[in-house]
């Protein structure tokens, strides 16, 4: 069988024509798998017969479904943050993601942070066991946050200009990898972030994001810009980042050098401008923070096959966990799914 019959195979799962098609080419959905979970566990709060807060999982799940259901792709990682993953960026910049708000479900659900805390815990846990039965494949690196697998990863595999990833995420970091294979997808809002969309939005190209973000600052990370810089007056000092043209940061620091006598916003990032290229570095995802060890292990990942899709084992996990009518028609959601997928792997397996 070659390629273009595999791809038969996933072209017909579902006939959704808001989802982009991609011919003679992989369709690559990456997950930014802690993301996802945390948005349905603070947003579902779906209870078991047993009393157990179970938003997290089945809502995960039921995310899962529905993006693949959409997005028809040929191959889905999930990506889960490492042990110590945030220490390197740490290192660098201690304020890093210190005090970082959490998404609260409602307090009604648990007696205190630490119960709330546990469930999470539990919850992703159980979600590791759901995720082993389906024909996907799921990583996770010691001291290595997701955000840099998923940024190799999507470079990686759009090396072949046929290919296109789908990264899904709520992490505005992920902007800057933007191109025409590299497509963002945010889920809440069910849409597509291309190159257009970044411009549109905050009036800068994907390969300037980086610039914009390290000036104004990302209040989820803790990472500070210029003091007293907004969007207008972003748009107004920095224009020169608004243009097509890519820019660097000494390109920043020489606008800055050039100007200082022109707004005070200019002599407070050269002040600043060695915590501004600490930022940088933190949240380039061009130059993701991977050892070789690191990149070969992803490397290696690429070329195994995804899990080969258990349906007893997942049934049974489902029905112990009281996971009842998360999913509706849970049968009929795994043989619409994951079947034609499981398919394909085989079939790909086989061809290789």
């Amino acid at each position: 069988m070659n390629k273009n019959d595999l791809l038969k195979l996933l072209n017909n799962i579902n006939e959704d024509k808001d989802a982009p098609i991609v011919d003679e080419g992989e369709r690559v959905l990456i997950i930014d798998g802690l993301n996802l979970f945390l948005r349905n566990f603070a947003v579902l709060n779906y209870i078991n017969a047993e009393g157990i807060h179970i938003g997290g999982l089945g809502g995960f799940l039921r995310s899962l479904g529905s993006l693949v259901k959409q997005l028809k792709p040929t191959s889905i990682y999930i990506i889960f943050d490492g042990v110590g993953s945030s220490i390197n960026r740490k290192n660098l910049l201690p304020e890093y993601k210190s005090g970082r708000s959490e998404l609260r479900v409602n307090k009604i659900s648990f007696s205190s942070q630490e119960k709330e805390n546990e469930s999470k815990t539990d919850q992703i846990i159980h979600l590791i066991h759901y995720l082993q039965c389906l024909p996907i494949k799921i990583l996770s690196l010691d001291g290595v946050e997701a955000d840099d697998i998923i940024a190799f990863l999507s470079k990686e595999l759009t090396k072949n200009k046929k290919n296109k990833t789908y990264i899904v995420s709520a992490d505005n970091d992920f902007l800057q990898l933007v191109n025409e294979n590299i497509i963002m997808y945010r889920s809440v809002e069910k849409e597509f972030i291309s190159p257009k969309t970044v411009k549109e939005k905050y009036g800068v190209y994907p390969h300037n994001f980086l610039l914009y973000k390290t000036l104004m600052g990302d209040n989820s990370d803790k990472v500070g810009g210029v003091k007293g810089l907004g969007t207008k007056k972003f748009k107004k000092l920095f224009s020169e980042v608004l243009d097509l043209k890519k820019l660097t940061l000494d390109n920043i620091y020489d606008i800055c050098a050039k100007k200082f006598k022109e707004n005070v916003i200019y002599c407070r990032a050269l002040e600043n401008f060695d915590n501004l290229r600490k930022a940088y570095k933190i949240m380039d995802l061009s130059n993701p923070m991977l050892d070789e060890v690191e990149k070969e292990c992803i490397l290696e990942y690429i070329k195994e096959n995804s899990y080969d899709l258990n349906i007893e084992t997942f049934l049974k996990f489902y029905h112990k966990d009281g996971l009842g009518n998360v999913l509706k028609n849970v049968d009929y959601w795994i043989k619409d799914i994951w079947e034609p997928i499981n398919r394909y792997n085989k079939a790909k397996s086989h061809d290789i």
